[in-house]
């Protein structure tokens, strides 16, 4: 996900998609591509997540604190 940046034109997904989808689809199929791609990015985010948590020795108290601390500037 670290390649992921917005740009101010069709990204190379979106082309592709293009070529894929030149015809308009009942709302049924979209939805279930919507899903599907909802999916695979909330995939790939989870696996990031995991790597953190590896990498970083994060655990159960590791959240706790998170949850105790106070970010907020005054």
């Amino acid at each position: 996900m670290k390649n992921m940046e917005a740009t101010g034109k069709l990204t190379n997904v979106q082309l592709e998609l293009i070529k894929l989808f030149q015809y308009n689809l009942p709302d049924a199929q979209l939805n279930d591509i919507k899903e599907i791609l909802a999916k695979y990015f909330a995939n790939l985010a989870s696996d990031e997540m995991d790597k953190l948590w590896e990498e970083n020795n994060w655990d159960e108290n590791t959240i706790e604190t998170w949850k105790n601390e106070h970010l907020r500037k005054k």
